[in-house]
């Protein structure tokens, strides 16, 4: 994908990337104006009402399941149906979420669900893997916002969790990392949204080992600092304002869970750990990995734009001009983005790369969104096209 202006590197030499060159299309010859308006607008009309499929979010009430209902209600193929929560049954959607002020959708039992075409939902883990023959009792399709169908095996769950109760649906899950693993999303009934953490680690490394860089032998240290909502709405007394405000706090030193989907998406272990920080959204990851062999700059931004200058969802920042020189979670508070970047260290044989989300948008809702696209066959940007604000305060 084009590099932020104001953040990325300056642009390779002629030598690095030769330009492409297009050709002029010849123009077609014109309808009268009144006549192309006219089937232009029908032929959108019937395009819309054929891409349209309907959707429920259960567990609505939560950071995640508001971010889904905001992304839906204003999304050009879904048109969201139901919203359950347990709390706040019969109350409006917009009494919990602020920026759904307005609608008049209400939250309903998550008991009897309706049917759907897709079905999100945005329950605590183990919820869901309880509920999944309820969920495609109703449903077609199925978006999992918790961690009940990451991973790959009973024996992964019996090992970083407390098992599972439904494994035979575990080889059928996609797990929702479209940037790669977009090939695998059509015409999934059941898509796992990775999880925040794993997300920008896996986002940041991916590239040396599609390129070849690491082999998957060499040490790779993981460093990643969250905000407090990937505690969720009730985070518990850790994320109080008196108790969070200030800190900088390490949750997980080692044993996080997500280290699991980060050793099965790049088939190699991390040295993990998790500081909470004072910050609402984000998740920033420092990675430090030294390959086995030398490797230049222009090797790394061969690598990166290899595998991330299409993608419309990934922005690199790499020691560029400006004072968001690297990634960091507020340059993209309330977006789809992820910003990855890297430095190298000669003297130390180390690649330090950076990677930064919002954990509630690219790390949840906004990434189950845009696996949701990719999996109906909808436009991949549908519904997230927002580019964040600058200014703006703390995420």
């Amino acid at each position: 994908m084009p590099a932020d202006a104001e953040t990325a590197d300056p642009e390779p030499t002629d030598a690095e990337i030769a330009e492409a060159e297009t050709a002029d299309a010849e123009p077609a010859e014109a309808e009268p104006a009144d006549a192309e308006a006219t089937s232009a607008q029908v032929d959108e009309s019937a395009a819309d009402e054929a891409d349209t499929v309907t959707a429920s979010v259960v567990g609505a009430s939560g950071f995640a399941g508001g971010e889904l209902l905001r992304l839906l209600v204003g999304h050009p193929n879904f048109e969201l149906v139901e919203a359950t929560s347990r709390s706040y049954a019969g109350r409006s959607v917009g009494s919990k979420h602020p920026p759904l002020r307005g609608s008049e959708l209400r939250f309903t039992e998550s008991g009897d669900l309706e049917s759907v075409d897709v079905l999100f939902a945005a329950t605590p883990h183990g919820v869901s893997m309880g509920r999944i023959d309820e969920f495609f009792e109703v449903a077609d399709t199925v978006v999992d916002l918790s961690a009940d169908f990451r991973l790959d095996t009973e024996t992964q769950y019996d090992e970083w969790y407390d098992g599972h109760d439904a494994p035979e649906y575990l080889e059928r899950a996609e797990y929702a990392l479209p940037e790669i693993n977009r090939e695998n999303l059509p015409g999934a009934d059941l898509v796992a949204s990775g999880g925040c953490n794993a997300t920008a680690t896996i986002l940041g490394l991916y590239p040396l080992f599609e390129h070849g860089i690491l082999e998957g032998e060499e040490r790779i240290v993981v460093d990643v600092k969250v905000g407090s909502s990937e505690g969720g709405a009730g985070g518990g007394e850790a994320s109080s304002h008196a108790e969070r405000s200030g800190v900088v706090r390490p949750y997980a030193p080692t044993g996080h869970r997500h280290e699991a989907e980060i050793e099965q998406f790049l088939g190699t272990s991390v040295a993990f750990t998790c500081h909470a920080v004072d910050m609402v959204r984000g998740a920033s990851a420092t990675s430090h990995v030294f390959p086995s062999e030398p490797v230049s700059t222009g090797d790394l931004w061969q690598a990166y734009r290899g595998c991330y200058e299409d993608e419309p969802f990934v922005r690199m920042a790499a020691g560029g001009s400006g004072v968001y020189r690297y990634p960091e979670p507020k340059a993209v508070a309330g977006t789809n983005h992820a910003e990855v970047g890297f430095e190298l260290d000669p003297s130390n044989k180390r690649v330090v790369v950076f990677s930064a989300i919002d954990n509630v948008m690219k790390g949840s809702a906004g990434q189950a969104v845009h696996a949701a696209n990719v999996a109906l066959g909808f436009e991949e940007t549908a519904g997230l096209e927002f580019a964040g604000l600058h200014p703006v305060g703390a995420p």
